[in-house]
């Protein structure tokens, strides 16, 4: 669980380690600006920024039935975020799987990125596996 948010905690206790410097040598504004800043790239790649998922054996069972791929992700990815963040109003139209949170999920990555935990990684529902797709071509498949 902590590994989850250690990035997220880490940006909050540099935003009040810092903005608590600046707000006491009597610079306010730039204390303001760290919390803000910070505290939204902290919201950003915490696990809250991604849609709720199944495990990955839910996802497997929910995508054969529906058709939708299947993401693989990790709190703290970058290119999940990013992934994330240009599928906005589409994104939930996939399953989510926190590879961090789910045992098989991360099992699941390895066995299509040689062993790796290569994230993200999309896998449709005829089992073709893509890792790290663009955001356009994942967009594609979602509509």
């Amino acid at each position: 669980m902590m590994r989850r948010w250690g990035l997220s905690l880490g940006l909050l206790t540099l935003a009040l380690l810092i903005g608590g410097v600046r707000l006491a040598q009597g610079d306010r504004g730039e204390a303001v600006v760290w919390l803000v800043v910070y505290g939204l790239l902290a919201a950003l790649v915490s696990p809250l920024a991604f849609p709720r998922g199944a495990g990955a054996a839910e996802a497997r069972r929910r995508s054969a039935e529906d058709g939708r791929p299947i993401v693989y992700w990790r709190p703290g990815c970058r290119y999940c975020m990013m992934l994330r963040l240009r599928l906005l109003g589409v994104a939930g139209r996939a399953h989510w799987v926190d590879i961090w949170r789910d045992p098989d999920g991360a099992a699941a990555v390895r066995a299509v990125a040689g062993g790796n935990e290569t994230v993200p990684t999309v896998v449709l529902a005829d089992g073709e596996a893509h890792i790290n797709p663009s955001p356009a071509w994942l967009r594609a498949r979602l509509r």
